[in-house]
């Protein structure tokens, strides 16, 4: 297959992607690379229907990697993620009305361009947890305990006091902590805990965990709603049950065993079959609707395996199985199709 990779300057040493496209190129795959924000991309000539099999992002929020992956979708070309489902999580603002449109345990969220004006929401609401509503990798995020401390130093806004985009703001979740991250890799699921950015002195050494079958539902379902297959969802385990704070599209993968592996398999899976994007991040398909699907997407391979046998022989030999790993969450059969196919 031929692929190309649209990395952005800060993953440029970043084992993920990196590593894995030396998986695909060492599989006999043919991977070109393409660098954003450090190159001159003749766009008219490297997009054209046809050029490669699928286009794969790596970015930064706001970066332009974003566009150059819609203008590859725009002429038919495979997107992995379905570029509809990338936008829908990179504006987290988007994403929590999404996501509690579709009834998941998602906070309250408030927005507003400059940070003093979060001081209008109840007191009794507070502390708030506020950041950048195209933030990525903890930039900015911090916890505002009373409003008269929303302009303290250290916060997202600028010098002149304005924020250079959109915030958001949600209400503290009490927790211990500790954040939880759930990785998918189109379908199998991993758990993994660490420190969490707003409790850097609390000691927590990065680890898998033992996914429970509630944290799966829901993570599973986030990938059903906004149409994702490669991502990661934080969440914090609050008083009242399991909370989504974050989503984000192809993460580190941090932990996972045998990441790479079986990131690369799934991308030569998601490249010939089509990443499962729905219309307007909004799919009516649902985890427990899935239930039904479950022996036929057993048959078809949907567990990270490659699709090809070659590729699914390697694949196989560098990822055996994980005993944290969640791999009987349901998932439906899409139709090999292409972004601009009109699904």
């Amino acid at each position: 297959m031929r692929l190309c990779f649209l990395v952005e300057e800060q993953y440029r040493h970043d084992g993920m992607p990196l590593e894995v496209i030396h998986q695909l190129r060492a599989w006999g795959h043919r991977v070109d690379v393409l660098w954003p924000g450090r190159s001159l991309i003749r766009i008219s000539e490297a997009i054209q229907a046809g050029s490669h099999d699928a286009w794969v992002l790596k970015t930064v929020s706001g970066g332009p990697g974003l566009t150059l992956l819609e203008a590859a979708a725009s002429v038919g070309l495979t997107t992995v993620n379905d570029v509809r489902a990338i936008r829908g999580v990179r504006d987290k603002a988007l994403a929590a009305v999404i996501a509690r449109g579709k009834g998941l345990p998602v906070p309250v969220t408030y927005a507003a361009a400059r940070p003093e004006e979060f001081a209008e929401i109840a007191e009794a609401e507070f502390p708030l947890v506020v950041k950048p509503a195209d933030g990525s990798s903890g930039r900015a995020v911090r916890l505002v305990a009373t409003p008269d401390r929303l302009l303290e130093p250290g916060g997202p806004a600028g010098p002149d006091g304005s924020a250079g985009g959109l915030l958001i703001a949600q209400p503290y979740v009490p927790n211990s902590g500790t954040d939880l991250k759930v990785y998918s890799v189109a379908g199998e699921l991993y758990a993994t805990e660490r420190c969490s950015p707003l409790h850097p002195a609390h000691a927590v050494r990065e680890r898998q965990v033992p996914l429970t079958p509630e944290v799966a539902r829901i993570t599973a379902e986030i990938g059903d709603v906004f149409g994702l297959d490669l991502y990661g969802v934080d969440i914090l385990l609050g008083p009242d049950g399991p909370v989504v704070v974050d989503i984000n599209d192809f993460p580190s993968f941090r932990q996972v065993p045998d990441a790479v592996a079986r990131v690369s398999a799934a991308v030569l899976d998601l490249a010939r079959n089509g990443a499962r994007g729905r219309e307007a991040c909004g799919g009516e398909a649902s985890v427990r609707e899935g239930a039904q699907d479950t022996q036929d997407t057993q048959a078809a391979g949907r567990t990270g395996a490659a699709a090809s046998p070659s590729t699914a022989q390697a694949g196989a030999a560098a990822a055996p199985p994980s005993p944290f790993a969640a791999s009987s969450v349901p998932r439906p059969i899409r139709p090999a199709a292409s972004i601009g196919g009109g699904r």
